[in-house]
């Protein structure tokens, strides 16, 4: 079933910084979250890494979830905050807005403790935790952690059935070290489960983990590129995998969305001495109204490290989003 929805402005956070240029992110972090929430913007969205080994080589190879030609921003080196720490920080002195994961290794973390920690501070935001998750791309963050790499996909289905499950407050029966055990965990999210966005590729586990857990989709890889022929391929998948689930008898968060929500990626570079910001924004926006009739209904904005300043060049997307899309 397809839903009306309006179109949600997120905003990517860099909680990260290269060694020797971390002093005062989190202050900074701190102003633009609460300038953000006053704005109107729907969403703020910060990202995850627990360590760094010294090839970063990866990040750039789309056969281990690497993009294209892409380069880690900070070096091994770098300030990297957790993002579910932080993103309690950042609740404390905001009142409205959304506060996401962009995405989290969830797999890298104990399914139980995730989903306690979750849990607590969707409570303690008040139900404004988005949780988006990914395998993510460096085999040496899964060995740290003892874990195996090569199994990344199934450990992150195994931490999302572990969590939606706990999430319900009752009784549920997980699988123990020595067997089964029945346990429970509360309190329940403050809204009775916590969104989850998928982030991938059109690829068949992606989708199943979608139609299973999710109730957004995080693009990834080629579908970058193309993203309205990536959202059409995407959703034509999806049918069919949630086709499966009801016949398995599957509850799917889906089925009470209604609709697929999808995220677009939108980038406003820092303007040139000769062309006013206003003009930089609205050239940047000129595939938004194509993004929005193909489905996208969250545009994650990412605005360039060196834009200055920051806030009014958000300020001034809100204000040219209003005359183009249904806010």
């Amino acid at each position: 079933m397809s839903v009306s929805r309006r179109v949600e402005l997120s905003v990517g956070l860099r909680n990260f910084a290269r060694a020797g240029e971390g002093s005062g992110l989190v202050e900074d972090l701190v102003a633009r979250t609460v300038a953000l929430d006053d704005l109107g913007v729907d969403r703020v969205v910060v990202s995850d890494h627990v360590v760094f080994g010294s090839d970063l080589s990866d990040y750039g190879d789309p056969s281990v979830g690497g993009l294209r030609g892409g380069v880690q921003p900070t070096g091994p080196d770098g300030d990297w905050l957790e993002p579910l720490t932080l993103a309690a920080f950042l609740a404390a002195g905001t009142e409205r807005i959304r506060l996401s994961t962009g995405i989290i290794v969830a797999g890298l973390r104990r399914p139980v403790v995730l989903a306690k920690t979750v849990a607590t501070l969707d409570r303690l935001s008040r139900g404004r935790i988005d949780l988006g998750v990914g395998v993510g791309w460096q085999r040496a963050e899964y060995e740290a952690a003892g874990l195996e790499f090569s199994d990344r996909g199934a450990l992150l289905d195994g931490t999302l059935r572990t969590c939606v499950e706990l999430w319900t407050g009752e009784a549920v029966e997980l699988s123990g070290a020595s067997g089964p055990v029945v346990v429970q965990s509360r309190p329940a999210p403050f809204h009775g489960s916590v969104p989850i966005w998928v982030s991938g590729s059109v690829s068949g586990p992606v989708v199943r983990r979608t139609a299973r857990f999710g109730v957004g989709w995080i693009p990834w890889g080629r579908a970058l590129d193309e993203p309205e022929a990536g959202l059409r391929s995407f959703r034509s998948a999806l049918a069919t995998e949630l086709e499966a689930a009801e016949v398995e008898g599957w509850v799917t968060p889906l089925t009470a969305a209604g609709d697929l929500r999808a995220a677009a990626s939108i980038r406003v570079p820092p303007p040139d001495r000769t062309t006013a910001l206003a003009s930089t924004v609205r050239s940047s926006l000129q595939r938004v109204p194509a993004l929005v009739a193909a489905g996208f209904d969250d545009l994650r904005l990412s605005v360039a490290p060196s834009a200055v300043p920051f806030v009014e060049t958000v300020a001034e997307v809100l204000a040219q989003l209003d005359g183009v899309v249904d806010r």
